[in-house]
Formats: C-alpha cells, sequence, structure tokens
C-alpha cells in the first residue's frame, strides 16, 4: 500500500490516533511489536496557533518510530490550515484530519465527527489544506453523524475528488461512540466503489488475528487501522502479523513476558516525561492489563495505587510470584 510516495508495504498495521495514548512512549513500543504506521494523538488546531506547550510536545517525533502521521482537529478553516503548515515544519510523513472524534466537548462544537454534519465544510477545510502543504494530506472519519445518516460512500468519493491520499474509516456513526459492533459493510463498499483509487484503511474491533485476516478477506480494505485493542497489549501487532504471514497463532504471552513488557513502556514513559508524569499516563495500560487473572483485584489495586518505580517493581515481583505458568490470552471474540 502506498500514501503518495511512502510505502508500507502489503496490509500494513496501522496505530489509531488516541488521546493520552499514543504519546512517544507507546508509538515506540508498538513499533518494536510491529506496527507499521505511528499517528500522534490529537492535535488542537486553536491549542497549536496559540503556542500552547502541551500541544506543541505533541509534535515532536523521533526517527525510531516513523514513519508517523500528525493528526489535527478543529471547526475553523482557517484554523486548520494555519496548524497544518506548522504540523510539516516537525516533518512528518502526513497530515491527518479527525474527522472522526465523538467525544461530546469535540463533535458538539463542529470539529472530529461533528463534522459529519456539515459535509460542504469537511470538504473545503480538506481541500484548503491539501492546498496548503506538501504533505500528504489523509483523513480519519465515521460512517456518519447517527443511522439515518451514513454519508461515508459519498463523502468519500468528496474527500478523493479533493486531494486526500487515503481514508481510514471507523465503522461506527458518532451517535455509537464506541458501542455496539463496528459495521464494515460500508466500509467494504467505499473500498469496492469503482470510483475509488486511493487506499482505504479500516478500523474498529480489530481484536486479534482472526478478525485482521477476517475483514481482510470480505471487505479488501488496503490496511487496518488498530486502536483501542492495543492499550495494554501492543504485541497484538505482532500477533496479527505473524498469522497473515503463517496461518498460526502465536502462543500468548507469558506473565513474565507480560510483565517486562509493562516494564519497557514504564521507562519509555519515565524518559519522555518524569517518574510522577511517567508512572500516572502508565496506569491506563496497566489498568486493562492481566484482567483475564482469577482473584486479581486486590494486585490491580495495589498497581494502580504505586507512585514510583520501585513500588512497581514490587507489585510485579508479587504478580510474578502468585500467578507463575499463568498467561495473558488474547482478547478476540
Amino acid at each position: 500500500m502506498k500514501i503518495g510516495s511512502l510505502e508500507l508495504g502489503k496490509h500494513p498495521l496501522l496505530l489509531a490516533p488516541m488521546e493520552d495514548v499514543t504519546d512517544p512512549s507507546f508509538r515506540l513500543l508498538c513499533k518494536k511489536y510491529g506496527a507499521d504506521m505511528m499517528y500522534t494523538e490529537f492535535v488542537s488546531a486553536d491549542a497549536l496557533i496559540q503556542d500552547i506547550s502541551r500541544t506543541k510536545q505533541k509534535l515532536t517525533l523521533f526517527d525510531e518510530e516513523r514513519p508517523v502521521g500528525i493528526q489535527l482537529y478543529g471547526k475553523d478553516i482557517d484554523a486548520m490550515v494555519e496548524a497544518a503548515k506548522i504540523a510539516e515544519q516537525s516533518q512528518p510523513e502526513l497530515i491527518d484530519i479527525n474527522f472522526g472524534c465523538p467525544v461530546k466537548k469535540i463533535a458538539r462544537k463542529g470539529a472530529g465527527s461533528g463534522m459529519l454534519r456539515d459535509i460542504p465544510k469537511m470538504v473545503e477545510m480538506t481541500e484548503k489544506i491539501v492546498k496548503a502543504v506538501n504533505l500528504p494530506v489523509t483523513v480519519k472519519t465515521r460512517l456518519g453523524w447517527d443511522e439515518k445518516t451514513k454519508v461515508i460512500v459519498d463523502v468519500a468519493e468528496r474527500l478523493q475528488d479533493v486531494g486526500i491520499l487515503a481514508l481510514t474509516i471507523h465503522g461506527r456513526t458518532r451517535s455509537q461512540m464506541y458501542t455496539g459492533e463496528a459495521d464494515w459493510t460500508l466500509i467494504g463498499e467505499v473500498k469496492n466503489n469503482p470510483r475509488m483509487n486511493i487506499p482505504i484503511i479500516g478500523n474498529g474491533d480489530i481484536t486479534g488475528p482472526l478478525k485482521a485476516k477476517s475483514y481482510l478477506d470480505k471487505y479488501g480494505v488496503d490496511a487496518l487501522m488498530i486502536g483501542r485493542p492495543s492499550i495494554g497489549r501492543p504485541w497484538i501487532f505482532k500477533e496479527i502479523k505473524h498469522y497473515l504471514n503463517t496461518g498460526e497463532c502465536l502462543p500468548a504471552p507469558s506473565i513474565n513476558e507480560h510483565i517486562e513488557m509493562l516494564m519497557d513502556h514504564l521507562h519509555r514513559s519515565i524518559n519522555w516525561l518524569d517518574e510522577r508524569r511517567g508512572i500516572l499516563h502508565m496506569r491506563r495500560h496497566m489498568a486493562v492489563s492481566f484482567k483475564n487473572l482469577p482473584d486479581f483485584r486486590p494486585l490491580r489495586t495495589k498497581m494502580l495505587r504505586s507512585n514510583t518505580v520501585e513500588e512497581l517493581k514490587n507489585v510485579f515481583e508479587e504478580i510474578k510470584r502468585t500467578y507463575a505458568g499463568y498467561y495473558s490470552p488474547t482478547e478476540e471474540k
């Protein structure tokens, strides 16, 4: 699959942009486990042009994680164009426009998936960003605002016509948020539309290698984007790649291997932030770790209340002793 001149190979696996998740520490970890393309956290156009330091920090990229895209969101066309120009200076491989975030404080203001209620503005914004930068521009969006307005087939054509070079579709409407099952039928319809000639990337409910293979075979998408299932389980990329290449499922990681991964992530997070903030950031990932272990609640509580690396190491050693011989099963359903 190619996005402009960027060659990503056959059926690449992309790490979805996720706020408070896809910082450099997690991106580098997912790269280690085989993700082919990274995306930053959501970058607010308004905050970027106001020179907010925390937002500017999101533009920090490392050569080891490339290729990487910077994802922007906003409701004002001029602000988005200006933000795209600023983001371009960080030299990502591409600029991605967020027309998919369903969070109320973003969507209700007309940004993210809120743009699905104003398709002409969505198209105009996209066209102006394409013309303003010299990098490939891509879009991530949803099927529509709600069940009655699944407009993705038409929207995909119009976005392609103004110059985007790839389109990622999450198989839910905005009103669904993240509930229910993702509907891939319309993703497949966009991919198989003879009018479409750009890569179509499918997103939603890719929880393991069997689903990944099934969706690729059934809907014919060019690539898969994986978001929430990678939290606490970055090895999902390795699992999927192995299955696509061999037809065999990798054994689940042992508890010791899982803890080694968490320690790797912890050190990367601390190096990026500092000990206190790095541990706080890790709690989202630790909270979904080991959730299939029996009677794990007391140790989970202790793990999530740890405030230093030394405390966490002691908890991890207790987990090793208590659950020796256990594995961290996959989440596939």
